[in-house]
């Protein structure tokens, strides 16, 4: 494919929003079940199983679940032309809170941009290729998958994250995770605690020491930390002691320097206390985003046509293993608002995301995805960009 006129783009737009329109109810089900059962991350096999079969309706739709050393991945292919878009569905939930991130509301956009889609790929020359990622939450689930292959051939990634704010952009911040284990030695805390090896002071002289390093870390680098054990009686010096730990900056780079510090704060509460410390990441580490500023326009001016205005992300916050595709192909990862005023990871966002808020954005969010595939499919300055293998990005990211 070569030309197409901007009558023809908007009449196979308009064959989108019709074919979503055949599909709402499909749809907003497939939504509301992953709503209803939440399931966490490496966990989504309810989850997993409904997307490889609802995605199998889709026209010469060719599906795989469980993908490598992944059981509740999917993978859901459509067309055979040369430009390859993949788009990506995340439907892990949250301990406690359910899908107060709106795992539901990405995994519905996502099909059906892939459903839409697989009617017009021969004609606007794509495979369009749906990719269930397990675990953003908790694993990085998306980075597994790039290890394994799962994006090889990938000309243009996308997803769309439900929010309070309507972004064309996300500016998460690289992130990883870490367990923290002291092993000291329990005695009775009245007769005889100069027999005992204090694990809970070694967790508070490490906390200590985060706290003080604060002053010293850079411009948006974090620590986050939580205590998840410390003893079982007051009367017994606590013989172990356990925390999660998680770091955060603007890169990768910066992410490594404040690992480093993190790592010398725990260090400094085994040696203090004569504890030994078992340090372990949990999962991979999450990249910053370097979002595709070319389809980041695409997708604002195909959110206008819905009645949205999508502005650029002014602050940095989150993470996600999106982010790590980013690095690799031309990405966006999109913001929708279903409310204004709740914050997310909270129980009322997920009342939104599971109610019409979240079904005008799951239809919303599926055309966006959709016709910025056709808009950089039928473009040729962009389709060439593309298959060039060309990402078009920010330069004002720090070092």
């Amino acid at each position: 494919m070569t030309k197409t006129t901007t009558t023809a783009s908007s009449a196979l737009k308009q064959r989108i929003v019709e074919h979503l329109d055949e599909r709402r109810e499909q749809l907003l089900d497939f939504s509301h079940r992953l709503h209803r059962n939440p399931e966490l991350g490496w966990e989504e096999v309810k989850a997993s199983g409904w997307l490889a079969e609802e995605s199998a309706s889709g026209r010469g739709a060719r599906v795989q679940q469980g993908l490598g050393a992944l059981p509740t991945a999917v993978r859901a292919e459509a067309g055979t032309g040369e430009l390859v878009v993949t788009v990506c569905a995340e439907y892990d939930a949250l301990p406690g809170v359910g899908h107060a991130c709106g795992h539901n509301v990405i995994a519905a956009a996502g099909l059906g941009a892939f459903l839409a889609l697989a009617e017009i790929a021969e004609e606007i020359g794509v495979t369009v290729r749906l990719l269930g990622t397990p675990a953003e939450e908790n694993g990085g689930g998306k980075i597994v998958m790039l290890e394994q292959g799962e994006f090889e051939g990938t000309h243009l990634a996308m997803m769309v994250h439900p929010m309070n704010q309507e972004r064309s952009n996300m500016l998460p911040m690289a992130c990883a995770g870490y367990t923290a284990a002291y092993t000291g030695r329990s005695a009775h805390a009245s007769a005889m605690p100069w027999d005992g090896i204090n694990a809970l002071d070694a967790m508070v002289i490490a906390n200590t020491a985060i706290g003080l390093a604060r002053q010293q870390l850079e411009p948006d680098q974090q620590v986050h930390a939580m205590l998840t054990g410390a003893g079982d009686a007051p009367n017994v010096i606590p013989g172990n002691s356990s925390g999660m730990f998680m770091t955060r900056a603007h890169t990768l780079a910066s992410l490594e320097r404040v690992d480093e510090t993190l790592r010398r704060c725990l260090e400094a509460g085994a040696l203090a206390t004569g504890c030994s410390l078992d340090l372990q990441q949990v999962g991979r580490s999450y990249s910053h985003m370097e979002s595709d500023t070319g389809l980041e326009a695409l997708w604002t001016e195909n959110l206008r046509s819905r009645g949205r205005e999508p502005l650029p992300a002014d602050t940095r916050g989150g993470s996600t293993d999106m982010a790590n595709v980013s690095l690799r192909f031309p990405t966006i990862h999109p913001t929708i608002q279903i409310c204004a005023d709740v914050p997310v990871h909270n129980e009322a966002f997920a009342a939104h995301a599971g109610g019409p808020d979240g079904d005008r954005a799951v239809l919303d969010g599926a055309y966006g995805l959709a016709a910025t595939a056709v808009d950089a499919a039928t473009t040729p300055a962009v389709r060439a960009r593309l298959l060039a293998g060309q990402r078009r990005l920010r330069r004002d990211l720090p070092a």
